[in-house]
Formats: C-alpha cells, sequence, structure tokens
C-alpha cells in the first residue's frame, strides 16, 4: 500500500457478529469517507432508520457504519470535514473514540472523544499518529496531546488543532512521556490494579461486541457448543468456581433463573469435586475461571464430566486446562489482567454469564426477542454509567482516608447486590490487609449485628431494586448501634443521605447488571486503603494470581 494518511482498527463491531462485514473501518455509501470507533453509539437505530429513509444503503450491522454514513450526510451540506464530524457528533447519544479520513480532506485526519477509552495524538518529526493508547506510539514518538471528553482534533502534516464539539478553540500544551518500559504497561497508572479497573467499560464491550444483534434480539454464541436438543432437555444449571469467579456465578445464578427460567445452583468447586454431586445429562456445568487453570476448578468439572454432564467454561485464556476440558467455551476478552485482586475480569465474568442467560432464555422460549432487545440495550448502556462511576474516584480517595485506620469492616447487601457486598469485602481484605466481612442484609439479625459498635464502618448496597426497602431497614439498625455507615445508592436518593455518614452516588441501571456499576467504587475502595497503608497492591502477600494447586 501506498500514500500519506491512513487508519486502521484491529477489532470488529460493538454490534453484530465477527464478520468481514462487520470489521473496522466502515465506509460511507461510496467508501470516500472511513471511520474508526471504540464505544457504542446507543442511539443508532434510530438514527439508521432516518437514514434509510433519505435512501442510504447500510452493508453491516454496526453502529460505526451509521456514524460513517451520518458524517457523510453532514459533509455534503457543511463542506468541511471537521464541522461534518462535529455535526454528526451532536446527533449521537453514547461514548466514542473516533478517527475519521475522507477522500474530500486528503490532508487530515479528524479525531473526537466522549465517555469511551482515550485518544492521544502523537506529535512525530515530519509524522503525526493517532491512537487509544500512549503505549501504542512511544517507539514513535513521546510528545503527545490527550483528548479529553467532547474534544475533537485535527491532525495535519502542520500539527494539531483542539476545538470543542461548540467550535470553542483548546489550547493545550503537549505532554512529554518518560515512562520507562514498565511504566508504559502500565499505561501512566501507578499500579496494574488501578489500570484494570479503569479499563472496566472497554473490556465490558470487548465482552460483548461480536455478540449481540440489537435489532434482531438475537445472542450469538457459537462456540458454547450446545446443539437445540441438549439445550431442551436441560433441568439445571450449576455454576462452579473459586473467589472472585464464584460471586460472579452467584449473579450468574440470578441471571439464568430470571432469563431462562432454569433452577440454577453455584457451588466452590473445592467442595462440588469431592461431595459426589447429583448431576447427570440434563445438569449443564458452567465452570468459571480466568485462569483456566484454577486446579479446584478443573476438579469439578473433571468430576462432572464423569457424570455425563455438559460442560461450559467461562474463561479468558484461550487454550487454557479448563477451554480444553469443556465441551464448550464462552471466552471473556478481558485482555491480561496482571493485578492479583481482580477486577476486570470480574465484570467480563458477569457480562458472559448475562449473555448466556439470553442465549439459553431465547434458546429455550423463556423471553421473546422484544424482550431480549430491550435487555441488550440494558447492557450496551453499561460501559457509559461504569465511566460515570469511574469519574467517583477522588471522592473515594478521600473516604479512604478516613477508613484507612479501620481494623474490621461489614459489607451488606440483598438480591443480586449481596455478591458485591462479598466481592468488596474480598477485595479489600486480599490487598489491604483488614478484615471485611460480607453479608446477605438479612442475615444481620443473624451474629453479625453483635460485632456493630463504635463506629465500625458498614458499607452497605442500597440501590432502588426490589430490596431498597428492607436496606434502608438494615441500615437504621446500624446507625441504632452507632456503626459508620458508609452507602452505595442511586444518585439523588435523598431518603439514604439522611440515613447515612458517607454516600457514594452511582448512576441507576437495570437490576441485574447494577453490580457491575455499583462493584466499581468498592474495587476503588479497597484500592485506595491498601495504598494509604502502604500495601503491595498488584502482588499481595501469600497470594496468587491463579491458584494451580489444592
Amino acid at each position: 500500500m501506498t500514500g500519506s494518511l491512513g487508519i486502521g482498527h484491529t477489532r470488529w463491531a460493538t454490534h453484530g457478529r465477527p464478520s468481514d462485514e462487520n470489521a473496522h473501518p466502515h465506509t460511507d455509501c461510496r467508501g470516500d469517507l472511513v471511520v474508526v470507533h471504540n464505544g457504542i453509539l446507543e442511539n443508532y437505530l434510530e438514527i439508521k432508520d432516518r437514514l434509510r429513509g433519505e435512501g442510504h444503503t447500510f452493508r453491516s450491522e454496526t453502529d460505526t457504519e451509521v456514524l460513517a454514513h451520518l458524517i457523510e450526510h453532514h459533509l455534503k451540506t457543511s463542506g468541511r470535514l471537521e464541522r461534518a464530524v462535529k455535526a454528526a457528533l451532536a446527533e449521537v447519544a453514547g461514548s466514542y473514540a473516533i478517527g475519521v479520513v475522507s477522500t474530500a480532506a486528503p490532508d487530515r485526519l479528524v479525531a473526537a472523544k466522549q465517555g469511551a477509552g482515550s485518544v492521544v495524538v502523537g506529535l512525530g518529526r515530519g509524522e503525526m499518529f493517532i491512537a487509544s493508547d500512549i503505549p501504542a506510539i512511544l517507539s514513535h514518538t513521546r510528545d503527545v496531546v490527550i483528548l479529553e471528553d467532547n474534544e475533537v482534533a485535527v491532525v495535519t502534516a502542520e500539527g494539531v488543532e483542539l476545538s470543542t464539539l461548540d467550535d470553542e478553540p483548546v489550547q493545550r500544551e503537549p505532554v512529554r512521556i518518560l515512562w520507562d518500559p514498565i511504566m508504559a504497561e502500565k499505561g501512566g497508572y501507578r499500579h496494574f490494579m488501578l489500570k484494570e479497573i479503569h479499563e472496566q467499560p472497554r473490556a465490558i464491550t470487548d465482552t460483548f461486541r461480536g455478540r449481540i444483534a440489537p435489532e434482531t434480539g438475537n445472542v450469538v454464541l457459537p462456540d458454547v457448543n450446545l446443539d437445540p436438543a441438549t439445550v431442551k432437555a436441560l433441568q439445571r444449571v450449576v455454576f462452579v468456581a473459586c473467589g472472585t469467579a464464584f460471586h460472579a456465578a452467584m449473579l450468574g445464578r440470578a441471571m439464568i433463573e430470571r432469563l431462562a427460567g432454569l433452577s440454577a445452583e453455584v457451588d466452590l468447586a473445592s467442595e462440588f469435586r469431592y461431595r459426589d454431586a447429583i448431576v447427570g445429562p440434563e445438569t449443564l456445568v458452567v465452570a468459571v475461571s480466568q485462569s483456566g487453570e484454577t486446579a479446584d476448578t478443573l476438579g469439578a468439572v473433571k468430576a462432572a464430566r464423569l457424570k455425563g454432564c455438559p460442560i461450559l467454561a467461562i474463561t479468558n485464556v484461550v487454550g487454557s486446562a479448563l477451554a480444553r476440558e469443556a465441551t464448550g467455551v464462552l471466552y471473556m476478552h478481558a485482555g491480561p489482567e496482571i493485578g492479583v485482586a481482580s477486577t476486570k475480569a470480574f465484570a467480563t465474568m458477569v457480562v458472559a454469564v448475562y449473555l448466556l442467560g439470553l442465549w439459553l432464555g431465547r434458546a429455550r422460549n423463556a423471553v421473546t426477542a422484544e424482550d431480549v432487545k430491550k435487555r441488550i440495550h440494558d447492557l450496551v448502556e453499561i460501559p457509559r454509567l461504569v465511566e460515570t462511576a469511574l469519574g467517583l474516584d477522588p471522592q473515594i480517595t478521600a473516604l479512604a482516608r478516613e477508613l484507612a485506620h479501620a481494623r474490621d469492616v461489614l459489607y451488606l447487601g440483598r438480591g443480586v447486590q449481596y455478591p458485591i457486598a462479598l466481592e468488596g469485602a474480598l477485595k479489600l481484605k486480599e490487598i489491604s490487609y483488614i478484615h471485611a466481612e460480607g453479608y446477605a442484609g438479612g442475615e444481620m439479625k443473624h451474629g453479625p449485628i453483635a460485632l456493630i459498635a463504635d463506629e465500625l464502618p458498614v458499607v452497605a448496597l442500597v440501590v432502588r431494586d426490589a430490596s431498597y426497602e428492607r436496606m434502608l431497614g438494615n441500615i437504621e439498625e446500624v446507625r441504632a448501634r452507632d456503626g459508620l455507615v458508609i452507602a452505595v445508592a442511586h444518585a439523588g436518593d435523598r431518603n439514604v443521605a439522611s440515613k447515612a455518614k458517607h454516600v457514594i452516588e452511582v448512576p441507576p441501571c437495570a437490576e441485574l447488571l447494577a453490580p457491575l456499576v455499583t462493584v466499581v467504587p468498592l474495587q476503588l475502595l479497597a484500592y485506595h486503603i491498601a495504598v494509604r497503608l502502604g500495601c503491595d497492591v498488584d502482588q499481595p502477600r501469600n497470594l496468587a494470581k491463579s491458584v494451580t494447586v489444592e
């Protein structure tokens, strides 16, 4: 190939199955304008219908192609590429990090950002770059300009011009990157764990990317390897997992029961493998493990295979022992997770079991295509809501200063928030070495209430779901015994604000998916407390990333 300007992207579409048609880059009708895109356009179907009415023909199932056509539409009237990009972006809802080139402006590349990931402009000598991460261009230049939300960059041979979507000019001095190779791997974050917490919006998107079809209400999971007869004969689903994966599996139980209409159970893999469980060909065993090498989970799978169970592996590592042992696999696509305390892998496990619930629900006619469309829309919104939760970092940093002296912390939740209480407690004890326990709110009176006194910190998950009123009652009981209430609640909830010492406000979302949002502040809280205590966040004592022995 020859030329002086171009863009490329190593991924397929967020929407639709992996295919040549859905792969990036995407073009307009004539192929004269080309777009690459990280993120999700939430209102693309409405725009697509409108453009179809104006004569546009689409070749893919993607939201990105719609953006290419929309920019083309505005280019006809605006005459300048950057104006057309801004006009198009003013119409879309959602998140994006984009690069755009057009034969109408062969001397420039336009980039823009809102919510999704990063856009970095690299300033070279006689050459300019855009990328989604700083490490991608460090071999070419160490001088970069980083876009903020609602900003557009026009990159030419002469340099880069920044402005807002409202055409306000932006002046920003380039940053000189002085990272060593290890810091480059961390992407500028102090620890891998913090980097991985902030990678969750992208990891969540990557897990459902290519597996959802919002227009038809289908979920595509070709590698689960379950034929229709097997699916129809299923009587229950049993999850086996350890640690953080066990908490994700607990959420999977609720999702399978709600979405697929199947009885579901969760078992610690270390217990399942030795208890001679009553299972058989009518039981789908779902084994969840980030590494795919967890010894107890592999042992549980082998025990289930001996009884004729179909096995589905949910794992992050292609070709892992678990993937080889299972009859089908659902890869998480979290990317490498270096920190021992799992964060983004947990989020992608939850997304994977949600997709499995939708897929089984459709295969068994337990949910309609229209219901799946709605639930897919709920899922597509999650990366943006997680980004919002990540914006709580300054508040949680301040809260960590107050809680770092605690010797014990209690976490309470009900329903789908109970596993998040367990996960929040696990994260704190793993990396800060503070004793922490997670309990179902209804169990508080059955023992833990005896511990509540003298400003004991109690983290309560009090979002507006079916358990909301009962969780308010739990808060009152904690207050009556002089506990220190830290509530995770929906933004603007005055009831909770009047009862809690500290309120961490998260955006509301669909009940089954809310754990993906509420877990974020608990991850950040554990991280910042551990940092204040001087702990080795990425490699806590006595722990290994993958437990490959009993």
